[in-house]
Parts: structure tokens; C-alpha cells; sequence
């Protein structure tokens, strides 16, 4: 009897030591299940892959555009794209003009909203337009095209909403949050220089005619009046703050100037009200509280334009850079 349940147990033994056996993997099974491991491991993405496009919503509604564009053609909004770093390979012949993007745009090509077979050779992926403009149809079946409507959007709102075009919002943000809280401590020191109720006034003048700004007419208008905080005439306000300009007639021009005078005019240019008794018995001018300023690099209202403004208008109200 107790041979017979020692040959069970010892049966018994060797089969369950036969199963262990099996369940555990030779060196060779081991290495094999470790390779594909490996294989799973490596066959994961580390990283979603970033998309090739996204989705603008413009005012005329959402448009697929590029995430990172490469080749942009500005008919509008190009110094906006060129704040960002963005790469224009055409621009309008104002843009090209401007003596504040020259270099900048020297190899870009001059295009317009007419010359639709010389925009179509240089292949762009993203164009930005005016609602103003001549054959958008046609525009858009070159590349998604973007349009703004001028003076929809203020001055940092546009600089926002080229950012999240140019797929950089964040950037955007950063200058806009930057460039308003020095704007805004400049002022400050302004008025603490000159009295807080002190006006000034937004002239320009070609050969012939005067004109005076409102608050958002480039020309620096957004810093002094909007940014800055400074006061402005009360003839002014009345009659260019709605529009945003107004033309004078050159008789009434002291009515509309303030104790200073922002000039605006061309390198070279010339009015012969500028020699005239009427201008030179104007107070500002008496006391020489006039700034000047180039009207071809202050025809825009982008960071690049208004940093070059602000560090004119320190140095003219205060004496410093």
C-alpha cells in the first residue's frame, strides 16, 4: 500500500515539475518576447504629429490655411506679417516703398490686386487681401486667400488676427501686451512733463492741401490718443475724430492746432503755408513744440511702424530714446 501511493506522489511530482518547466521561458523565448516589446515600443509615435493646416476664422468665415505658411503674398497686412517674421514673396508697392521695410522686402516681388498671372508664378499658399479689392474670385483659386476689411479690426486687434492667420497668436499677444504698457508709462511721463490738458494735433500736408487725424489714422494717432492718453483739440474731435481725417482750409488751421503739433510730411516736400505768417504766429510753432515725422514710414499702424513712432514721439516730448 505504501509503495502504491509512493509511486502516485512520486508521478504526481514529476508531472507538476514537468509544468513548471514549460511555463517558464528558455533564454531564447525571453529574448524573443523582449524584441517585440521592443518592436510595440518603437512603433509608438513619440509625439503627435503637428498639422499641415488649420482653420482661420476670418470674417467672411472659417478658410482652411496653411499652420505654417511659407509663401505669402501681402496685398494687405504685410508689415503685420513681417512683425512676425512671416515670408512674403510678394507685397504691395506701398509696402515696398516704405522706407521702414526696404531692406526687409528688397527681393520680394511687387505684386497688386490686377496682376493675377504674376501672383499665380509665384505659387503662394497663403495671400491676404482687402474687401476692397479686385478679383478675390480669383485669388482664391490661387491659394486661400484672407481678407480684412481697413478700420474693422483696431490697431492691436489686427496685429491679434495676423497672428492666428500666421498660426503665432501667442507672439502676438506677447508684443500687444508688451508695447501697450510702455506706450501707456510714456504717456504718463508726458503729461507729467507737459500737464495732462495739454492738446496735440495730427497734421499732414502735400504741396497744396493740410489735413488734420483723428484717433486712428495711423501717423501715430493710436499711440498719441489711444495708447498714450493725450488730449486732443476740441475742433479736432468735433470734426476728424468720426471719419478719422479731415481737410482744412488754410485759414482755419490755427483753429485746429494744438499746444503741440505732430507734423507729417515727405522727405523734400513743400507748402507755402509752412512760410507763412499765419503758421509761424501758431503758438506751437512759436514755441517750438512741433514734431516731424516722414508720412511715407508713417502710413501704417504695425508694431514695426509703431515702435519707430514711439521712440520719435519720447524723443520730441521728452528729450530722450
Amino acid at each position: 500500500m505504501k509503495k502504491w501511493l509512493t509511486s502516485i506522489m512520486m508521478s504526481l511530482v514529476l508531472l507538476l515539475s514537468a509544468c513548471g518547466n514549460a511555463s517558464v521561458p528558455t533564454e531564447n523565448a525571453a529574448g524573443g518576447n523582449a524584441a517585440k516589446q521592443e518592436a510595440k515600443t518603437e512603433a509608438k509615435p513619440e509625439a503627435e504629429a503637428k498639422p499641415e493646416t488649420i482653420t482661420y476664422q476670418s470674417e467672411n468665415g472659417p478658410i482652411e490655411v496653411p499652420a505654417s505658411p511659407k509663401r505669402i503674398v501681402g496685398l494687405t497686412n504685410a508689415p503685420n506679417v513681417l512683425a512676425l517674421g512671416g515670408t512674403l514673396v510678394g507685397v504691395d508697392e506701398w509696402t515696398k516703398k516704405n522706407p521702414l521695410f526696404a531692406d526687409k522686402v528688397k527681393d520680394v516681388e511687387t505684386v497688386s490686386d490686377e496682376t493675377m498671372e504674376k501672383i499665380l508664378a509665384l505659387q503662394p499658399d497663403l495671400i491676404i487681401a482687402g474687401s476692397w479689392m479686385k478679383n478675390l474670385d480669383k485669388l482664391k483659386e490661387i491659394a486661400p486667400t484672407v481678407v480684412y476689411t481697413w478700420g474693422k479690426l483696431d490697431y492691436l486687434a489686427q496685429q491679434r488676427e495676423i497672428g492666428k492667420l500666421l498660426n503665432k497668436e501667442q507672439e502676438a499677444q506677447a508684443w500687444i501686451d508688451d508695447f501697450t504698457k510702455r506706450a501707456q508709462a510714456a504717456g504718463e511721463e508726458i503729461k507729467a512733463k507737459i500737464g495732462k490738458d495739454k492738446t496735440v494735433s495730427v497734421f499732414e500736408h502735400d504741396a497744396k492741401d493740410f489735413y488734420v487725424f483723428g484717433n486712428n489714422w495711423a501717423r501715430g494717432t493710436e499711440i498719441l490718443y489711444q495708447a498714450m492718453g493725450l488730449a486732443m483739440p476740441e475742433k479736432v474731435k468735433k470734426d476728424a475724430l468720426g471719419p478719422g481725417y479731415y481737410m482744412l482750409s488754410l485759414e482755419v488751421i490755427p483753429e485746429y492746432a494744438g499746444d503741440y503739433i505732430v507734423l507729417s510730411q515727405r522727405k523734400g516736400g513743400e507748402n507755402a503755408f509752412l512760410n507763412s505768417e499765419t503758421w509761424k504766429k501758431i503758438p506751437a510753432v512759436k514755441n517750438n513744440h512741433v514734431i516731424v515725422i516722414d508720412t511715407e514710414a508713417s502710413t501704417y499702424s504695425d508694431p514695426i511702424t509703431l515702435e519707430y513712432l514711439l521712440n520719435i514721439f519720447k524723443e520730441g516730448f521728452l528729450g530722450k530714446q
